[in-house]
């Protein structure tokens, strides 16, 4: 049986929630008992986002294979049980990169390479080999409609409906149906100009999906189904709910898995919703909450720590608590009368970052959560700045630092292996120098637990499995003072082989003498999803709670 496709596109404006929308359509299908796959279209000429920003792209979210990819994916695995790869990103840097090694190979024999039929070829052809196997995949288109960008995936997804995929393709248009509160109606011209433009792309779109701050009225969607061609039973009102785990239900509620699945002739599968309405019950029912504190660089753009925010929020549901999340600059944190802010904190949490840029900060933050006994969990670089504050205030090397925050550092406590110890040439062969980022270490990696520690009682485990994005380690030919002190343990370490020589990295410490303080070096939250939170995000807030009623919110001294 041929693999169906179901292409999602956007349209009026961006950030709309494309993303939320296809992992929604996903979780129904997969309730369906329907074997499904995701990919995402990226038109920016980027090879992938792990460049870029965070405050134009937020996160880079990192898959199993180490692939640096949108945040979107983390929705993918959130709502699906579909594992993202590498393969399920295509990004216009991707495509010309390979077709242009093609050309100089001279695989097209002295074509002229053009968009139409090269790149779109390409496009149609990765698609189909991503479906292979499966009864449905997504494929979210980004950005709108109308961007020069995406008109060669737009043609693509076009070409798809011909031939043998005539009866096997669904397009989906995701727009925004503005409120006019000055004449107290909703405004469905931008939607029906949205579908025009994909139209003049030769796209009808089998169905609409019409963001809006309310439900749209019956009247509204027989006015888009009549100007937009489109059944009106293929008129979805995505409106706002208080949490986007209600989002299958919601379009579950308004047919749209009966009838996708009719249209692509799966006879008219109903949804079961039982997992997906107990954990909307559950975040109805709780009643008691916790106050963490994010500290990063990044505060006034969330998307830039969205797999951190949901995984503290799964974690709660798993407590029964609601995660009340104060967001930090650390850049504004540069004296101890600065850490008030924290002072009414249950919990304080220090993500992953690159750059000196409010590093100082960080620095601040650990040594209070330290001193002060408040839980804290260090995610890559808030392992290294709890390192390096240890190493300055208790061990007394005052100039213990990071090499990429000072290069010159008497005490390289956080150092790029290439840098360890006397002899730095041996090391050179470890990591690639290709680019900017060739040092990263990517992906999944085993990391070993020592029994009759914190992070072993919390795994019960040997070893695990975590995603990591870095490319600093701690260095190996300073851990014996670290360890000399007494006060801090190394409780889980990887090994690599590599050119016949053996690597030992640090991947998890924690304070002796401190009810709850555990760091590491991968990335947890991108394993976390709402039916099985993380371990060690469980553990962090179950540890904030008690902290909470043991102190009774009482503030520390500072």
């Amino acid at each position: 049986m041929l693999t169906r496709y179901i292409f999602i596109t956007g349209g009026v404006v961006s950030s709309l929630g494309k993303g939320i929308t296809t992992a929604s359509i996903a979780a129904l299908l997969e309730a369906c008992n329907l074997k499904v796959n995701l990919m995402k279209l990226d038109p920016y000429i980027n090879v992938d986002p792990g460049t870029i920003s965070p405050k134009q792209h937020g996160e880079v979210y990192i898959t199993e294979d180490g692939y640096e990819a949108d945040l979107d994916f983390g929705y993918y695995e959130r709502f699906s049980n579909v594992k993202m790869t590498s393969l399920n990103n295509l990004t216009t840097g991707k495509i010309y990169s390979e077709i242009l090694n093609n050309e100089r190979n001279g695989f097209y024999l002295g074509e002229t390479v053009q968009i139409v039929p090269h790149i779109t070829n390409f496009i149609k052809k990765y698609i189909i080999n991503i479906g292979k196997g499966y009864d449905v995949v997504l494929v979210e288109v980004g950005g709108t409609v109308g961007d020069i960008e995406s008109l060669p995936f737009l043609e693509s997804i076009r070409q798809m409906s011909l031939g043998k995929f005539k009866n096997y393709v669904f397009y989906i248009h995701l727009t925004l149906v503005p409120y006019l509160k000055y004449v107290n109606e909703y405004k469905t011209k931008p939607t029906q100009h949205s579908v025009k433009i994909l139209l003049s792309n030769g796209i009808q779109p089998d169905m609409l999906i019409c963001r809006s701050d309310y439900k749209l009225s019956y009247k509204d969607c027989c006015k888009i189904s009549l100007f937009c061609n489109v059944s009106r039973k293929a008129i979805i009102s995505l409106y706002n709910v208080n949490s986007i785990y209600e989002i299958p239900s919601l379009l579950s509620s308004q047919g749209l898995d009966i009838y996708i699945s009719n249209y692509l002739g799966f006879k008219k599968l109903k949804a079961k919703l039982c997992k997906w309405d107990k954990i909307i019950y559950l975040e109805k029912s709780i009643k008691e909450e916790v106050f963490i504190g994010l500290v990063g660089k990044y505060i006034n753009y969330p998307d830039s720590y969205k797999s951190v925010l949901e995984a503290l929020k799964n974690a709660g549901l798993k407590n029964n608590l609601s995660v009340k999340v104060n967001m930090i600059s650390s850049q504004k944190l540069k004296n101890l009368g600065d850490l008030k802010i924290l002072s009414s904190l249950n919990g304080i949490l220090i993500p992953g970052g690159f750059g000196y840029r409010g590093v100082e900060g960080k620095i601040l933050v650990a040594k209070y959560a330290r001193e002060n006994n408040i839980p804290y969990l260090g995610i890559c670089l808030g392992m290294q700045v709890a390192i390096i504050e240890f190493s300055r205030n208790v061990l007394g090397f005052t100039d213990a630092n990071s090499t990429e925050f000072s290069p010159n550092c008497s005490y390289p406590i956080i150092a790029m292996i290439n840098e360890w110890g006397e002899n730095k040439r041996d090391y050179d062969y470890f990591f690639s120098k290709k680019n900017k980022m060739g040092y990263m270490r990517l992906g999944l990696e085993k990391c070993f637990l020592v029994k009759n520690t914190l992070a072993y009682d919390i795994y019960k485990s040997n070893f695990i499995l975590e995603r990591h994005r870095h490319k600093y380690e701690v260095n190996n030919f300073l851990l014996p003072e670290l360890k000399k002190s007494g006060e801090l343990n190394i409780s889980g370490f990887s090994i690599r082989n590599t050119y016949n020589k053996l690597f030992n990295f640090v991947e998890i410490i924690e304070l002796i003498n401190h009810p709850w303080f555990i760091a590491c070096q991968f990335h947890p939250e991108f394993s976390s999803t709402p039916f099985l939170s993380h371990p060690l995000f469980d553990s962090f807030i179950k540890a904030s709670y008690t902290y909470k009623l043991n102190n009774n919110l009482t503030v520390n001294k500072v």
